[in-house]
């Protein structure tokens, strides 16, 4: 009679979860830092940009560290809110900083910190299908702020309201696409859900069937949780982002710039769009977005390239380091029948006796009749 399959409670971590894959990822991205740093500090050309980092101020570096810590903690409040509600808190801190630790290593805009956790509530009694629909709800509650900031912002700037005299092209078009994106979010769920995959459908189509009811029903659950107001939910989702956006203005500070706070939020959206390409830790995507984008709003090049440097290294230890001690206290919190078992030893056999003769080995004595 064959074993029933596994099923997800009883899954181990998925391979790309091991220790050894994490440590490997983590010193990958940590040696493109390194390398980022290396080109700051020798490159031809960077004078001015070395003169800034030597010059830095520690107090302004050491206020960018405690608001990218307070950004965390705001991340563990959202995922408390949105995944953990009813669970003790030491849920979600485990859970929460292990997902961000995950998401400092791995791209795709934290998508795989998202995946870690998913896996963990699901090992602790969650069923899929509603992690998978509190997941959509989750990643489109946290950049929800950033899209409506750079709506409102964009439009104020565009009338002279706020900020410097820059292009439409970046005010305007940054606002309009804002606002298209969040009304494509609000009448997402009018598609429906769709029919599931017939019997005996391909493996491609089960999982575009699949990804249409949890795209759908976790849009659909976004909207009713931001509707209900959780004062937690919205602590959460608010502190991430506004103490994530002050990291960068308080590096700026750090090397003597003084850059507008609108410039530094719609800087702030297109790096985080560049978090979205598959490299190691966004590293280069985000980078790349956010010196383009406030250069492009006038903030001085040599103080924008120190800044941003200092934000990721900063953006990449703090939540490694909480990640890090979140994962080890993650895996002493699984039941052990949900880790891997040792090794069993095999069971022994009757060795004939011609064969043990042959080895010259010595024969159990037989117990007397």
């Amino acid at each position: 009679m064959d074993s029933p399959p596994d099923t997800a409670h009883d899954q181990l971590p998925p391979s790309a979860l091991e220790p050894r894959r994490l440590l490997a990822g983590a010193a990958q991205v940590a040696a493109l830092l390194g390398a980022l740093t290396l080109v700051a500090l020798l490159a031809p050309g960077l004078g001015e940009v070395r003169a800034l980092l030597a010059g830095a101020s520690v107090g302004w570096i050491l206020l960018a560290v405690a608001l990218q810590l307070l950004s965390c903690l705001s991340y563990v409040l959202l995922f408390r809110a949105i995944f953990c509600a009813g669970r003790p808190w030491a849920v979600a801190q485990r859970i929460g900083w292990s997902a961000l630790g995950m998401g400092s290593i791995v791209p795709a805009s934290g998508a795989a910190g998202l995946a870690l956790g998913g896996w963990a509530l699901v090992q602790d009694g969650m069923e899929p299908e509603r992690v998978a629909r509190r997941s959509v709800a989750f990643f489109l509650i946290k950049g929800s702020v950033n899209f409506v900031a750079v709506a409102v912002l964009g439009a104020a700037m565009a009338i002279g309201l706020v900020g410097p005299p820059v292009s439409p092209w970046l005010t305007v078009l940054p606002a309009a696409l804002s606002v298209v994106a969040i009304v494509a979010v609000v009448l997402l769920p009018r598609i429906g859900e769709g029919e599931p995959a017939p019997p005996g459908a391909s493996r491609t189509a089960r999982g575009l069937a699949t990804a249409r009811r949890s795209v759908v029903a976790g849009t659909r659950e976004a909207i009713e949780i931001v509707r209900g107001g959780d004062p937690l939910m919205v602590a959460g989702t608010v502190g991430y982002w506004i103490f994530d956006n002050a990291v960068l203005w308080a590096a700026f500070r750090a090397f003597g710039a003084d850059v507008d706070i609108s410039v530094i939020v719609l800087g702030y959206l297109v790096g985080q769009l560049g978090g979205l390409l598959p490299i190691p830790g966004g590293i280069g995507g985000v980078d790349g977005g956010l010196l383009g984008m406030l250069i492009a709003f006038g903030a001085p090049a040599a103080a924008t390239a120190a800044a941003v440097l200092a934000y990721r290294v900063i953006l990449f230890w703090i939540p490694l380091i909480g990640g890090a001690f979140g994962f080890v206290a993650l895996r002493r919190s699984l039941p052990s029948s949900r880790r891997p078992a040792p090794a069993r030893p095999t069971a022994s056999r009757p060795v004939p006796i011609a064969a043990c003769r042959a080895r010259r080995c010595e024969l159990p004595e037989r117990a007397s009749a």
